[in-house]
């Protein structure tokens, strides 16, 4: 199959890339920085801003069909609501919401006309829980989960698979957070966030390549859910989700995490 696979230079993309390659899959890696795919062994290796529309148009006439699309690229910015800079705000849509669309558009008529295709999207646990101090982060998750499962429907009809992948907290690829998104007002509650990792996995992160199996095997699969959760921390999470009412979910969560704020 043809995979192109956006955000390639590092985590979940790059793994993705590289799995999909060594299982026989002709693979487009992509990113915003060419340079960061100079040592993967893909079929090819392009240039490809997803916030940027002449971009997509051009990937799109240069290769001019797929089999398989991976959404994975994606920046993350936190920061209490209160205070996050929307210009913060907007390149998190732009990358992790509208960049999707943009290659949805691109190669989801190709798929339909030919009446086969999968294409995966890469969301996360938080698409379902909103974390504070991530709440933007989470709102552009919420978004593709939407967009995901009408895309499902409309599509499934041609024989094209849509798939949504849900990584609990794995080993980051992404920008990392220069938003200085966070008054004073907010470190007591910072500070309890970031013991979550020690108290829900005990310190460990998983690696990205456990999402890449599961991307992979959506690939190569030919049915399955339209949701797949990575880790025993997302499992339990959506889990509680959609088993408790809201107080009884938040009241949980903060057992979990310690948190008193």
């Amino acid at each position: 199959m043809r995979v192109l696979v956006t955000g390639a230079g590092s985590g979940i993309g790059r793994a993705t890339a590289a799995l999909l390659a060594t299982r026989g899959h002709e693979v487009i890696a992509t990113a915003r920085d060419r340079s960061k795919l100079d040592d993967l062994e893909v079929a090819a290796r392009l240039h490809l801003d997803v916030t940027d529309a002449a971009s997509v148009d051009e990937i799109r006439r240069e290769l001019g069909w797929l089999d398989g699309l991976v959404n994975n690229a994606a920046v993350s910015f936190g920061g209490a609501i209160e205070h996050l800079g929307m210009e913060y705000v907007h390149a998190m849509f732009e990358t992790n919401v509208f960049g999707p669309v943009r290659l949805i558009q691109a190669f989801a008529p190709g798929m339909r006309e030919r009446q086969s295709g999968v294409v995966v999207n890469v969301s996360s646990v938080t698409g379902h829980v909103a974390e504070p101090l991530g709440g933007f982060y989470a709102a552009t998750k919420h978004a593709l989960e939407a967009i995901s499962e009408a895309l499902h429907i409309e599509l499934g009809h041609f024989g094209v698979r849509v798939v949504v992948v849900e990584p609990g907290y794995v080993a980051p690829g992404m920008k990392p957070n220069e938003s200085g998104g966070r008054p004073p007002a907010y470190d007591e509650l910072a500070g309890q966030l970031a013991q979550i990792v020690t108290k829900v996995l005990g310190g460990e992160r998983p690696g990205p390549e456990v999402v890449a199996e599961v991307i992979a095997d959506a690939i190569d699969g030919d049915g399955g859910p339209l949701r797949r959760r990575v880790g025993d921390d997302a499992n339990m999470i959506l889990s509680a989700r959609s088993a408790l009412g809201d107080e009884e979910f938040e009241t949980a969560m903060r057992e979990v995490v310690g948190l008193t704020w």
